[in-house]
């Protein structure tokens, strides 16, 4: 069997998805079924255990496809990354209207009806997309409603399509202090790739989702002199992003949040434990 990336390819013995036809070696080869996530953020593991750690998450109303379902689980492939791997199958819906609009404050409650003083019914992340069916004012303030008759806050959406590649790295910054979560990808906990990749995510541009995805085909490589706003440095298994040439945010385990640090401290820091930075990336053109 030819070996790929097991992330980014759906394939097993017994099955592999279509477009793996000829590359590898499966009993059977199918397109899968479209679904999408119907839970406010679930794990996606690169096993079906719950007890095996996790490799990357999925926010509500995220589109995938599903190559097989059985005991309880989903093995799935997201449309938004191309990530491969297993979820419960009660994490998913099929059939519900497309999602319209997408959450864009870090985090936001969802209420059983337009009313901030009832108690809410789940906590969205950014990201999150829904489906707005209307608008509803109560006590001045202002919500859309979903397709079930709950509410958000309609400053904490926008609609899809919106996103207007602004600087993502105002985007990181709101995330400042939210705690490390190895696979994490929402605003109740993220990792260092997550961060980038939901912030490249909101200003309606695309990243890959794991680190070494990101160091070797995001952007353009740069040199440490050439550092700016935005700009990425990579060190083996971790990411920050530059707020300024001598500045980086990063979600990370030593404080365990995402968290403001001067660049050359980091260095050192880092260094004494690990190894020197690997590369430097400019994830935009000019």
């Amino acid at each position: 069997m030819t070996m790929l990336d097991r992330r980014l390819h759906a394939y097993r013995p017994d099955l592999a998805e279509a477009g793996l036809e000829g590359r590898v070696e499966a009993s059977r080869f199918v397109k899968g079924a479209p679904a999408r996530v119907a839970v406010p953020v679930v794990a996606l593991r690169p096993e079906p255990d719950l007890a095996r750690g996790i490799d990357t998450e999925l926010l509500l109303g995220e589109d995938l496809t599903v190559f097989d379902r059985a005991d309880g689980w989903c093995w799935v492939k997201a449309a938004s990354d191309g990530y491969v791997g297993y979820l419960p199958a009660e994490a998913l819906s099929e059939g519900k209207p497309a999602p319209t609009h997408i959450v864009t404050a870090q985090r936001s409650f969802v209420y059983p009806e337009p009313e901030l003083r009832k108690p809410h019914q789940a906590i969205l992340s950014m990201g999150s997309r829904v489906h707005v069916m209307g608008e509803a004012e109560a006590r001045g303030n202002h919500y859309v409603v979903l397709e079930d008759g709950t509410a958000l806050f309609s400053r904490h959406v926008q609609p899809i399509g919106a996103l207007d590649g602004a600087d993502y790295v105002e985007i990181v910054a709101r995330f400042l202090e939210t705690p490390y979560l190895w696979g994490g990808r929402s605003g109740l906990g993220i990792d260092c790739s997550g961060l980038v990749q939901l912030a490249m995510l909101m200003t309606g541009r695309h990243a890959p989702r794991d680190t070494d995805m990101q160091a070797a085909g995001l952007g353009q490589p740069i040199d440490r002199s050439e550092i700016r706003r935005g700009d990425l440095v990579f060190w083996k298994g971790h990411v920050a992003v530059f707020e300024d040439p001598e500045t980086i945010l990063h979600a990370n385990g030593y404080s365990m949040t995402v968290a403001r640090e001067n660049f050359e401290a980091a260095v050192k820091r880092i260094g004494s434990l690990y190894e020197q930075p690997t590369g430097y990336r400019r994830p935009f053109a000019d």
